[in-house]
């Protein structure tokens, strides 16, 4: 077998007893790292140590991994002034967090015939967030609704990088200023969202290599 010592470097072609007592005389494990080479290549390494930094690095990657998500917000081509300012910053909200939204119009009875209702909500709704977005899939009739999808200008990454300072911020300020924490607390708890549904998609995030054995 070739054998590789426990730094990386190349011991060598030497038989399995050797191997073998070299492994007890550094007080290693022997582990095969390379089956199907010719000859076969093992390694001299603490195999618990690698097994828990091997562990470790796949917790990390699955912390920092992104995701994909679609929002859904459903509206009526006739939506009074305060449920729109409602529901659109709702699709602020979204945007800022890296999410993609999907608009959906959704049109009843004698409103079927006025498709360019839910065309110029939909487009005045692009139009007040387009710092944040932009628009993905233009408006198109779906059977009784019409649908819109905004895409974030802001990577999900970005957004949960960004996220992850304010909360830092926060937690740093409600520790300089006991008496506000109660308060910053209860602002962060947001109210619960109406017909808004989510599904999400693993984005395609580079997977942490595992330690060369």
């Amino acid at each position: 077998m070739r054998l590789v010592g426990p730094s990386g470097e190349q011991v060598g072609i030497v038989p399995l007893a050797k191997a073998l007592e070299l492994a007890q005389e550094y007080d290693l494990d022997l582990v095969e790292v390379a089956a199907t080479a010719r000859p076969p290549v093992c390694k001299l390494m603490d195999y618990g140590k690698f097994k828990y930094e091997s562990a470790m690095k796949a917790r990390e990657a699955r912390k920092n991994q992104a995701h994909t998500v679609i929002k859904e917000m459903k509206l009526r081509p006739k939506i009074d002034p305060h449920d729109y300012d409602t529901k659109k910053g709702h699709v602020v909200r979204f945007l800022k967090q890296g999410d993609k939204v999907k608009i959906t119009i959704m049109f009843r009875g004698r409103e079927q015939s006025r498709p360019e209702l839910g065309y110029r909500l939909l487009q005045r709704l692009a139009n007040d967030v387009e710092d944040l977005g932009f628009i993905e899939s233009n408006p198109k009739q779906d059977g009784r609704n019409m649908i819109m999808v905004l895409g974030p200008h802001k990577k999900k990454t970005e957004a949960m990088a960004e996220a992850r300072e304010a909360q830092a911020a926060r937690k740093a300020d409600a520790k300089a200023n006991p008496g506000k924490s109660q308060n910053a607390a209860e602002g962060d708890e947001g109210d619960g969202v109406d017909e808004v549904e989510e599904t999400e998609t693993p984005a395609e995030a580079p997977a942490e290599a595992p330690a060369e054995a």
